[in-house]
């Protein structure tokens, strides 16, 4: 079974109980209790937070998916094309493949978080969940794991950018873009975008799989959706 096989089948788990909220409250209370639903849910996040990590932390993990690639702060990104005509160029593109690496690096940290996030949800948050928007499960993990997961990255990402060099390169960089008058103020430290970024990006693949599958939950093929519709 590949990659792309497991995670549509965690995820429609997950979203096949999330399909519950449309259920009436008998149709509901006859098919699953409120334990064994935020059980079930739980057991197919853990599955789906996996996987996303698993996709992430994968050599060019981030670099070859152009929807989570990190790409240069926004301050350089401005200054990039007169960088390159004084021949930067080089410099800039090796920055990016680097910020994607460290990233890379980092995000197999997420997991224990993730899964904590998931063991310590209670009923209500279950339910929150079952009976919330598009980006539920996403802001969920958000709101639980943002913090703690930055303060686990930045290290990590540090030590991978200055194993490269690429923190001496960025504030080359950045320095000559501010002698050429292309930066205003402090620019933010290539660790924090990194570090950012990488979130960003973590959440963002959460998300997506939450999107396809609440939009087309019958198209996972999954046993327990078809169950949930044809009690509809």
């Amino acid at each position: 079974m590949d990659r792309r096989t497991v995670l549509s089948s965690s995820w429609a788990t997950a979203m096949g109980l999330l399909a519950l909220e449309a259920l009436p409250s008998a149709g509901w209370a006859a098919a699953f209790s409120q334990a064994d639903a935020s059980a079930a849910l739980k057991a197919a996040l853990e599955r789906g937070a996996q996987v996303a990590v698993k996709q992430l932390g994968a050599a060019d993990g981030f670099l070859s998916n152009d929807k989570v690639r990190i790409g240069l702060p926004d301050v350089l990104e401005k200054a990039a094309p007169i960088l390159r005509t004084v021949g930067r160029g080089a410099q800039l593109d090796e920055l990016v493949t680097s910020m994607n690496h460290a990233a890379e690096s980092a995000v197999s940290l997420a997991q224990p978080l993730l899964l904590q996030a998931i063991k310590s949800m209670s009923l209500q948050d279950a339910q929150h969940i079952l009976q919330g928007g598009e980006n539920a499960v996403t802001d969920y993990f958000a709101t639980k794991t943002r913090t703690p997961l930055g303060q686990k990255f930045q290290p990590v990402v540090s030590k991978a950018l200055d194993k490269l060099s690429i923190t001496k390169r960025y504030n080359d960089l950045t320095g000559k873009a501010s002698k050429l008058g292309l930066i205003q103020g402090q620019p933010v430290t290539v660790q924090d975008h990194v570090t950012q970024r990488a979130l960003d990006g973590l959440y963002f693949v959460i998300g997506e799989e939450e999107r396809r599958i609440r939009k087309d939950p019958v198209g996972t093929g999954s046993a327990l959706l078809k169950k949930v519709f044809g009690a509809l």
